[in-house]
């Protein structure tokens, strides 16, 4: 079943571009946006890539542990997952989940394709009861929030390298937020992506065949379908790059020429300069045990911590206090 968002997308998207393009000094765009239907269709063929190992390091570390992630929570557990795309990763969580209980799973999604694709991808499962939620993250955590059952525990996963594309402040207040749903017992599977090699890095946010790209520059596409605007998108070219300061893997969109944009949608006219870009996406990564510290600042404990060697990724389990 799938409960669909009943507000006000189209207008706030107009205005987050109105606000990000207009912005002093750097152009930018929110992250959330390169995630309709399209985007997430790309982006899980990015997942596939070679050189974007991160994907694959989530699911040998689901895999592997799933049995002792589940052994850690405390029975009986209903399932929210933040950003949940097609599903297929979770498998293993809910097959460990449903050896013990009966569970209800609540992915919350802001792409209706998505929630399909993660309902058709998990359906099979026995003893699985799926109810998608189209919301923003933590609208649709408030939504499952409320379904909660007496002596009921949630458990959220937000797995991925999601937590990244906020800096790291304003990461731990997200985690904050979601602290604030839960209740003491309850519990969060973060995913953090780790340091690497800068060229390691590089290659895996500018793919040889050019799907990242081609999902960069569809938040452009998308602001042509849904808000009117006439970006010629030969004009602008995807590129990623490292901020040592930050610790991150930044993505932008490059203006080749300087050019006049018009979104009626926005109420914009925007001018760009050869060379200007738009900021589009921060993947901030971190090192193993800055994740205990950012857990307490946000009101968990990080009970446990498994690490991938092939592509250093880590899945940690944070309990509400």
């Amino acid at each position: 079943m799938l409960v669909h968002a009943i507000n006000n997308a189209a207008y706030e998207f107009a205005s987050d571009v109105r606000v990000g393009l207009t912005r002093s000094g750097q152009k930018e765009l929110p992250s959330k946006y390169l995630y309709d239907d399209v985007g997430s269709a790309l982006f899980e063929v990015i997942s596939h890539l070679p050189e974007y190992g991160l994907t694959r390091a989530d699911e040998r570390l689901l895999q592997s542990h799933a049995d002792e992630i589940v052994e850690r929570l405390d029975a009986p557990v209903a399932v929210a997952e933040l950003g949940s795309g097609s599903g297929k990763k979770t498998r293993w969580i809910l097959e460990a989940l449903g050896r013990w209980q009966r569970t209800f799973y609540y992915p919350v999604e802001i792409s209706r394709s998505a929630l399909a694709m993660c309902e058709r991808e998990l359906s099979d499962i026995d003893s699985l009861s799926i109810v998608g939620f189209e919301r923003e993250y933590l609208d649709g955590l408030l939504e499952v929030a409320a379904h909660r059952q007496r002596n009921q525990h949630l458990f959220v996963m937000f797995l991925g390298s999601t937590i990244g594309n906020f800096d790291r402040a304003a990461g731990v207040k997200f985690l904050a937020e979601i602290r604030h749903i839960l209740q003491p017992g309850d519990s969060l599977l973060l995913g953090t992506d780790l340091e690497k090699p800068a060229e390691q890095l590089l290659k895996a946010y500018n793919d040889e065949i050019g799907v990242t790209a081609a999902f960069n520059l569809n938040l452009l596409a998308r602001i042509n379908r849904e808000l009117d605007g006439n970006f010629d998108l030969r004009q602008f070219e995807h590129t990623s790059k490292i901020n040592r300061e930050a610790r991150s893997v930044e993505m932008h969109l490059v203006s080749k020429r300087r050019q006049i944009v018009r979104i009626p949608a926005s109420d914009l006219r925007i001018e760009f300069q050869e060379g200007e870009t738009i900021w589009t996406e921060s993947s901030h990564k971190y090192q193993p045990e800055e994740v205990f510290q950012m857990a307490k600042n946000a009101g968990f404990s990080c009970e446990a911590q498994w690490i991938d060697e092939q592509w250093p990724f880590a899945e940690n389990l944070l309990i509400a206090e």
